[in-house]
């Protein structure tokens, strides 16, 4: 069990992460929190971030690029991951759970969950063309 202390810094990450929609990077949610918080640390924000994932009150986004994206949203959803501009869009869709199921039938083991990543070119960089 993590049992940390309440941190005006950490709970203004989380809110921040809670109300964008744009999976940032650390330097991305550093930037924003520096606007708050002068005097916080790049240090303090990736402890807090990587505490927060610990604690399961947010998602990191490994992106294939070796980058990763940090997203307040916990609730079971799938990500697009944009070739060109290297930015993370929610995708609206059914859930695939059942690929746990698929994935069982040949495998001894116990399937206990999946990350799934959907990648090409967002809409913006659609329009570049």
């Amino acid at each position: 069990m993590i049992v940390n202390k309440y941190s005006r810094q950490r709970e203004a990450i989380r809110e921040y992460l809670m109300q964008t929609k744009e999976h940032p990077t650390a330097d991305m949610v550093y930037m924003k929190i520096r606007t708050i918080y002068p005097n916080i640390s790049l240090g303090t924000v990736y402890r807090n971030l990587n505490l927060l994932v610990q604690k399961g009150e947010i998602i990191k986004i490994d992106c294939q690029d070796g980058s990763e994206r940090f997203d307040g949203n916990v609730r079971p959803h799938y990500h697009f991951l944009c070739n060109r501009c290297r930015r993370v869009h929610d995708l609206e869709m059914e859930s695939i759970e059942h690929i746990n199921k698929i994935a069982g039938a040949g495998f001894k083991g116990k399937i206990e969950g999946h990350v799934t990543f959907f990648y090409g070119k967002c809409p913006e960089c659609m329009g570049d063309e």
